[in-house]
């Protein structure tokens, strides 16, 4: 916890560099609270940084495609001269993102978890999947994750600006 503590100070510091005015002095203090609340429930000073990146990750204002890119190199494993992404670690990141949404009350059974995996891995004869096949995985929209590219439309839909009166 105190390394992610100097991590988001150090990351929120130079957001304020980069945008004047725009982060809350207490930004930092506020997203450990929240990584606290998701990943260290018992109060044991510990939260795995990978479950804390994909928290980041998942709440950053980027594409939805960059996102899954992330996601995929940090729960990927080196495999020669390609990455691939097993069965657990694709448990894990769907384990680790979805107590995003449990933090409001939106909770995801391990069931939803496993026939999330399943349903990525289908066809597929290897252990472990490239890149490109996460990503399509991804595209689909699977339900145990459908509440990330919601949030990402709703996100991206705070910036358009029609020039349209009403009488």
């Amino acid at each position: 916890v105190q390394q992610i503590s100097g991590m988001l100070t150090e990351l929120f510091q130079t957001a304020r560099l980069e945008k004047p005015g725009q982060v809350d002095p207490r930004a930092a203090e506020f997203t450990l609270s929240l990584l606290a609340a998701m990943y260290d429930r018992s109060g044991t000073g510990y939260i795995k940084t990978r479950s804390a990146a994909a928290a980041l990750i998942a709440l950053s204002g980027d594409t939805l495609l960059a996102k899954y890119r992330a996601f995929f190199q940090f729960y990927a494993v080196p495999d020669g001269k390609a990455a691939l992404i097993t069965c657990s670690a694709l448990r894990s990141l769907l384990t680790d993102l979805n107590q995003i949404p449990a933090i409001v009350g939106e909770n995801c059974t391990l069931s939803c978890v496993e026939i999330a995996t399943r349903s990525c891995f289908h066809g597929v004869l290897n252990s472990a999947i490239v890149e490109e096949k996460f990503l399509s995985w991804l595209r689909s929209e699977p339900a145990v994750l459908l509440w990330l590219p919601t949030c990402y439309r709703l996100s991206a839909t705070e910036m358009v600006s029609h020039q349209a009166r009403c009488r």
